[in-house]
This record gives structure tokens, C-alpha cells and sequence, in this order.
């Protein structure tokens, strides 16, 4: 069984100290790194594989909020915090977990159970051929497994921890996040135009520098997206 890589990202000491001690009483997981700022996390996770972030928000430098917003594809993300007011932020940035220092083992490890049930359900999320070479995803809504052709699907929609896949006919809603959504789906299919969505490449028919239309609806371009949707529709003149 692959170890959960961990990260811890804070610049206090003794917040540091408490969780290598949790993450030391676990077999599941192994801590690869700790940094004391942002800056140098951003550093690290460029060159390292890492599954799971501790992450502190008040830092010197760049706020633990910062360093996800400037993140393309962020490891799933526990906030450890002094703070209680980040926490609707927290939400709208995806996060798996708020830790509200100090942080107790038996806190710890609902977090840790949390990551796993997630990663489970993740795991259920996967892409597939039939004899015809049509490529088709399962993705699980309560107790019933959707088959649901790649061709059909036109964007994805997060809340938090769970997402929203629309085709043209139906509605599907699922306990799994959307960059499990995006690593499952062709990448030269789909852009991720915004943290809250996916969409399908040959649904959009117009854009702007802040937003593209597909289906008559509008969808907002995210500023850290901006650069990577206009790669993908080959096009650079904004």
C-alpha cells in the first residue's frame, strides 16, 4: 500500500513539532518535507509529489490563502489555524479540512479519515473504452453507478466536495472533487477555466478575455486559469 505523502507548511515551531508527531503514529503516512513559507512550499511542490498539505495561513511573505490560489493543480489541502474566520474562504477554495490549533490527535485523525473516504470515492471516478473505442466515465451519485459517455459531458461544476456534471439530458451529482474529475476526463478535451469549473473544449462557441459561452450559458475565466484555457484554445492575442 503507497504511503499518503504529507507536507507541513508553517512557521511556527511547536505547530510544526505537533503535527510530525501525529503524522509520526500513523503507518499510512510519510512526512517528505516541511517548510516554514509559502514561498518556499511552492518551491518544494514543483520538484516533489505530495498528496496531502498542512498548511498554516498567517505567514510572513504570502498567506497560506495565496499559496492555493496560485496553485494549478494544489495536493488536497488541510488549513491548520489559530484563526476561525478563514473558514468560509477555506470552503470556497476547496479545501479538504480546517484545523483550528491546537490541534488534537483525535481531530487529526477525522481528517485523515476524511482524505481517505475521499480518495476511495475517487478511485470510483475512472475513465474507460468499450469495444467501439468511445471513451466513457463511471461516476458514482449515492448508491447508483452513472456510465456516462466523455462526448456528452459539457462542463463540471464543484461545491466543495462534491460536483455537479451536466450532459445534455441529464444532471449528475457525486461525492468526488473536480480535479479527481479532471485527471479522470482527456486533458485535451476539457479546460479548467475556473476553480469551480470544467468545461468541454468543443462546447465553448465564443469567449472573452474573463469568460467563454457554451450551451447559451456564461462561465467566468479565473485569473490563475486565464493563461492555460487561452494555451488550449490556441489563441494569445488578449
Amino acid at each position: 500500500m503507497n504511503k499518503i505523502k504529507c507536507i507541513i507548511v508553517d512557521d511556527e515551531p511547536l505547530a510544526i513539532e505537533v503535527l510530525k508527531s501525529h503524522i509520526g503514529k500513523m503507518d499510512t503516512l510519510e512526512l517528505v518535507g516541511t517548510c516554514a513559507d509559502a514561498i518556499e512550499a511552492f518551491d518544494f511542490l514543483r520538484n516533489q509529489q505530495v498528496d496531502l498539505m498542512f498548511l498554516d495561513i498567517h505567514m510572513p511573505e504570502m498567506k497560506g490563502t495565496e499559496l492555493v490560489k496560485t496553485m494549478q493543480n494544489p495536493p488536497a489541502v488541510v488549513f491548520t489555524t489559530a484563526h476561525r474566520e478563514y473558514a468560509i474562504e477555506s470552503y470556497e477554495l476547496n479545501i479538504l479540512d480546517y484545523l483550528l490549533k491546537p490541534i488534537s490527535f483525535e481531530r487529526f485523525l477525522q481528517t485523515i479519515d476524511k482524505f481517505n473516504q475521499q480518495n476511495v470515492l475517487i478511485s470510483e471516478v475512472s475513465l474507460h473504452k468499450n469495444n467501439g473505442d468511445e471513451e466513457y466515465i463511471y461516476l458514482r451519485e449515492k448508491n447508483v453507478i452513472h456510465k456516462v459517455p466523455v462526448s456528452e459531458v459539457i462542463y463540471v461544476e464543484s461545491f466543495g466536495d462534491y460536483i455537479k456534471l451536466h450532459t445534455n439530458d441529464r444532471e449528475i451529482n457525486s461525492r468526488a472533487t473536480i480535479s479527481s474529475i479532471q485527471k479522470t476526463l482527456p486533458d485535451k478535451l476539457f479546460i479548467r477555466i475556473h476553480r469551480s469549473f470544467l468545461v468541454a473544449k468543443k462546447r465553448i462557441t465564443s469567449f472573452s478575455p474573463v469568460m467563454v459561452t457554451l450551451s447559451g450559458k456564461e462561465f467566468p475565466i479565473g485569473t490563475r486559469y486565464r493563461k492555460t484555457t487561452f494555451e488550449k484554445l490556441n489563441y494569445n492575442s488578449f
